[in-house]
């Protein structure tokens, strides 16, 4: 039996879709850096205080307990938007995407585990016996819409097969940090808003599943499932999640138009990608650094300097070194026109974590705090140390990719399908 090709190339169909995912979340990465730079500039001003004061304040039905402020509300509120696209995406990758084919699944769902565990590992071993063990999650998470971000602008001829890889990758450590949250940082659990979450949840299931798609009975159903959830003390994130698993992908018949994960994923995604995410970057992002001074008192914090090693080599060992464990004992190899420094550049790329990692932040130490303020410039510095690594090894490889992808569009036959993706 001839030995197995690791990254191999998809379908056209998942190729087309990526590509859509890819322009959404590149135009959602360049908002999500407009926003942290702005907050930045506005926190280290000498108007910072308007910036606090927006932030810090409280609105909210006081009577629901949801009297939160700006800030709160874009973590717990706006992020489950980011998760609820996150769970659609997971769901569809599984059930309808070329990685329901287990052989496809291993490769980046195992480079998402080890993504996370080599990071958590170096983050323990670099804060044992200190007091800041509680932010060992910080350096595990991908922001996919950054990542993405940057490699459109140093890798726009990459090969479908890598982009797929990193888009997967990211989302399985997407489903990963959530799952993190709702085990590792959840204070206090009341178990009667939790029970009562799963009866608007189920409502939400049985109307999806049934194609359902009145967003004034849906919307309201999806609200209280997050309320609720908020209320038992889990991060409300999860409900995002939860709500993202109960959508059905595949479609009834062929005439029914597309599948309703589809066609949420079509409505919610330039929402989440576009608006939820850059403002939760705005009220995340804004740390006051006191000049240089400042900046190196934030550095020097062992919670810090765990989270830029984690980052930015724990990330790139673990991705990098699953991989080649599962090609080493599995005796597979590369799809044709693939090298391992691609492997390693995407590595080295999913080191950029920002905006689940800030809120494992805000999590781990509390909002505002000073050890959560040495995070935020941590998690800044390791996300821009590893795009600059990155973009150094990408760029040597793109006229390669160039070439490769030229050789991909062509269509002989103008069937609409490039020939490459024929060839089976």
């Amino acid at each position: 039996m001839p030995p197995a090709n690791l990254l191999r190339r998809g379908s056209w169909a998942e190729a087309r879709r990526v590509a859509e995912v890819l322009r959404s979340e590149t135009v959602g990465g360049i908002l999500l850096l407009t926003g942290a730079v702005l907050a930045l500039i506005w926190a280290n001003s000498p108007w910072s205080g308007g910036y606090s004061s927006l932030r810090d304040t409280v609105v909210g039905p006081h009577a629901l307990h949801l009297d939160l402020s700006l800030g709160t509300w874009a973590a717990d509120g706006l992020l489950a938007i980011f998760f609820f696209v996150a769970g659609l995406e997971l769901k569809r990758e599984f059930v309808a995407g070329d990685l329901r084919d287990p052989r496809r699944a291993t490769v980046p769902v195992a480079a998402a585990v080890g993504g996370v565990a080599v990071p958590a590992l170096i983050y323990v071993a670099v804060n044992f016996g200190g007091d800041g063990l509680s932010g060992w999650a910080v350096p595990t998470a991908t922001d996919i819409a950054f990542a993405l971000a940057v490699l459109a602008v140093i890798g726009s001829a990459l090969p479908p097969a890598l982009r797929t890889f990193l888009l997967t990758l990211a989302v399985v450590d997407d489903l990963l940090a959530i799952v993190v949250i709702a085990l590792f940082y959840t204070d206090h659990l009341s178990v009667w808003p939790l029970l009562g979450a799963l009866v608007p949840l189920a409502a939400f299931t049985v109307l999806v599943q049934r194609r359902i798609r009145a967003w004034w009975i849906l919307l309201p159903l999806a609200a209280l499932t997050w309320g609720l959830v908020h209320a038992s003390g889990v991060h409300a994130t999860v409900a995002g999640v939860l709500l993202g698993f109960a959508v059905p992908v595949l479609r009834r018949t062929d005439s029914d138009g597309p599948g309703l994960a589809e066609h949420f994923e079509h409505r919610f995604r330039p929402i989440s990608a576009g608006f939820a995410v850059p403002v939760f970057a705005f009220f995340a992002a804004g740390v006051t650094v006191d000049g240089l001074d400042g900046l190196l008192t934030a550095l020097t914090d062992r919670a810090a300097i765990g989270i830029v090693v984690g980052l930015v080599a724990g990330k790139t060992i673990g991705i990098f070194l699953t991989t080649w464990v599962i090609a080493r004992f599995t005796r597979a190899r590369l799809d044709e026109g693939l090298a391992w420094i691609d492997v390693l550049g995407l590595a080295v790329l999913s080191g950029i974590g920002f905006t689940v990692s800030l809120l494992i932040g805000e999590l781990a130490f509390g909002s505002g705090s000073e050890r959560d303020e040495h995070v935020k410039v941590a998690v800044l510095t390791g996300s821009v140390l590893a795009a600059v690594l990155a973009t150094a090894i990408l760029r040597v490889r793109n006229r390669v990719y160039r070439r490769i992808r030229q050789a991909e569009t062509v269509d002989a036959d103008d069937d609409g399908v490039p020939d490459v993706y024929q060839e089976r």
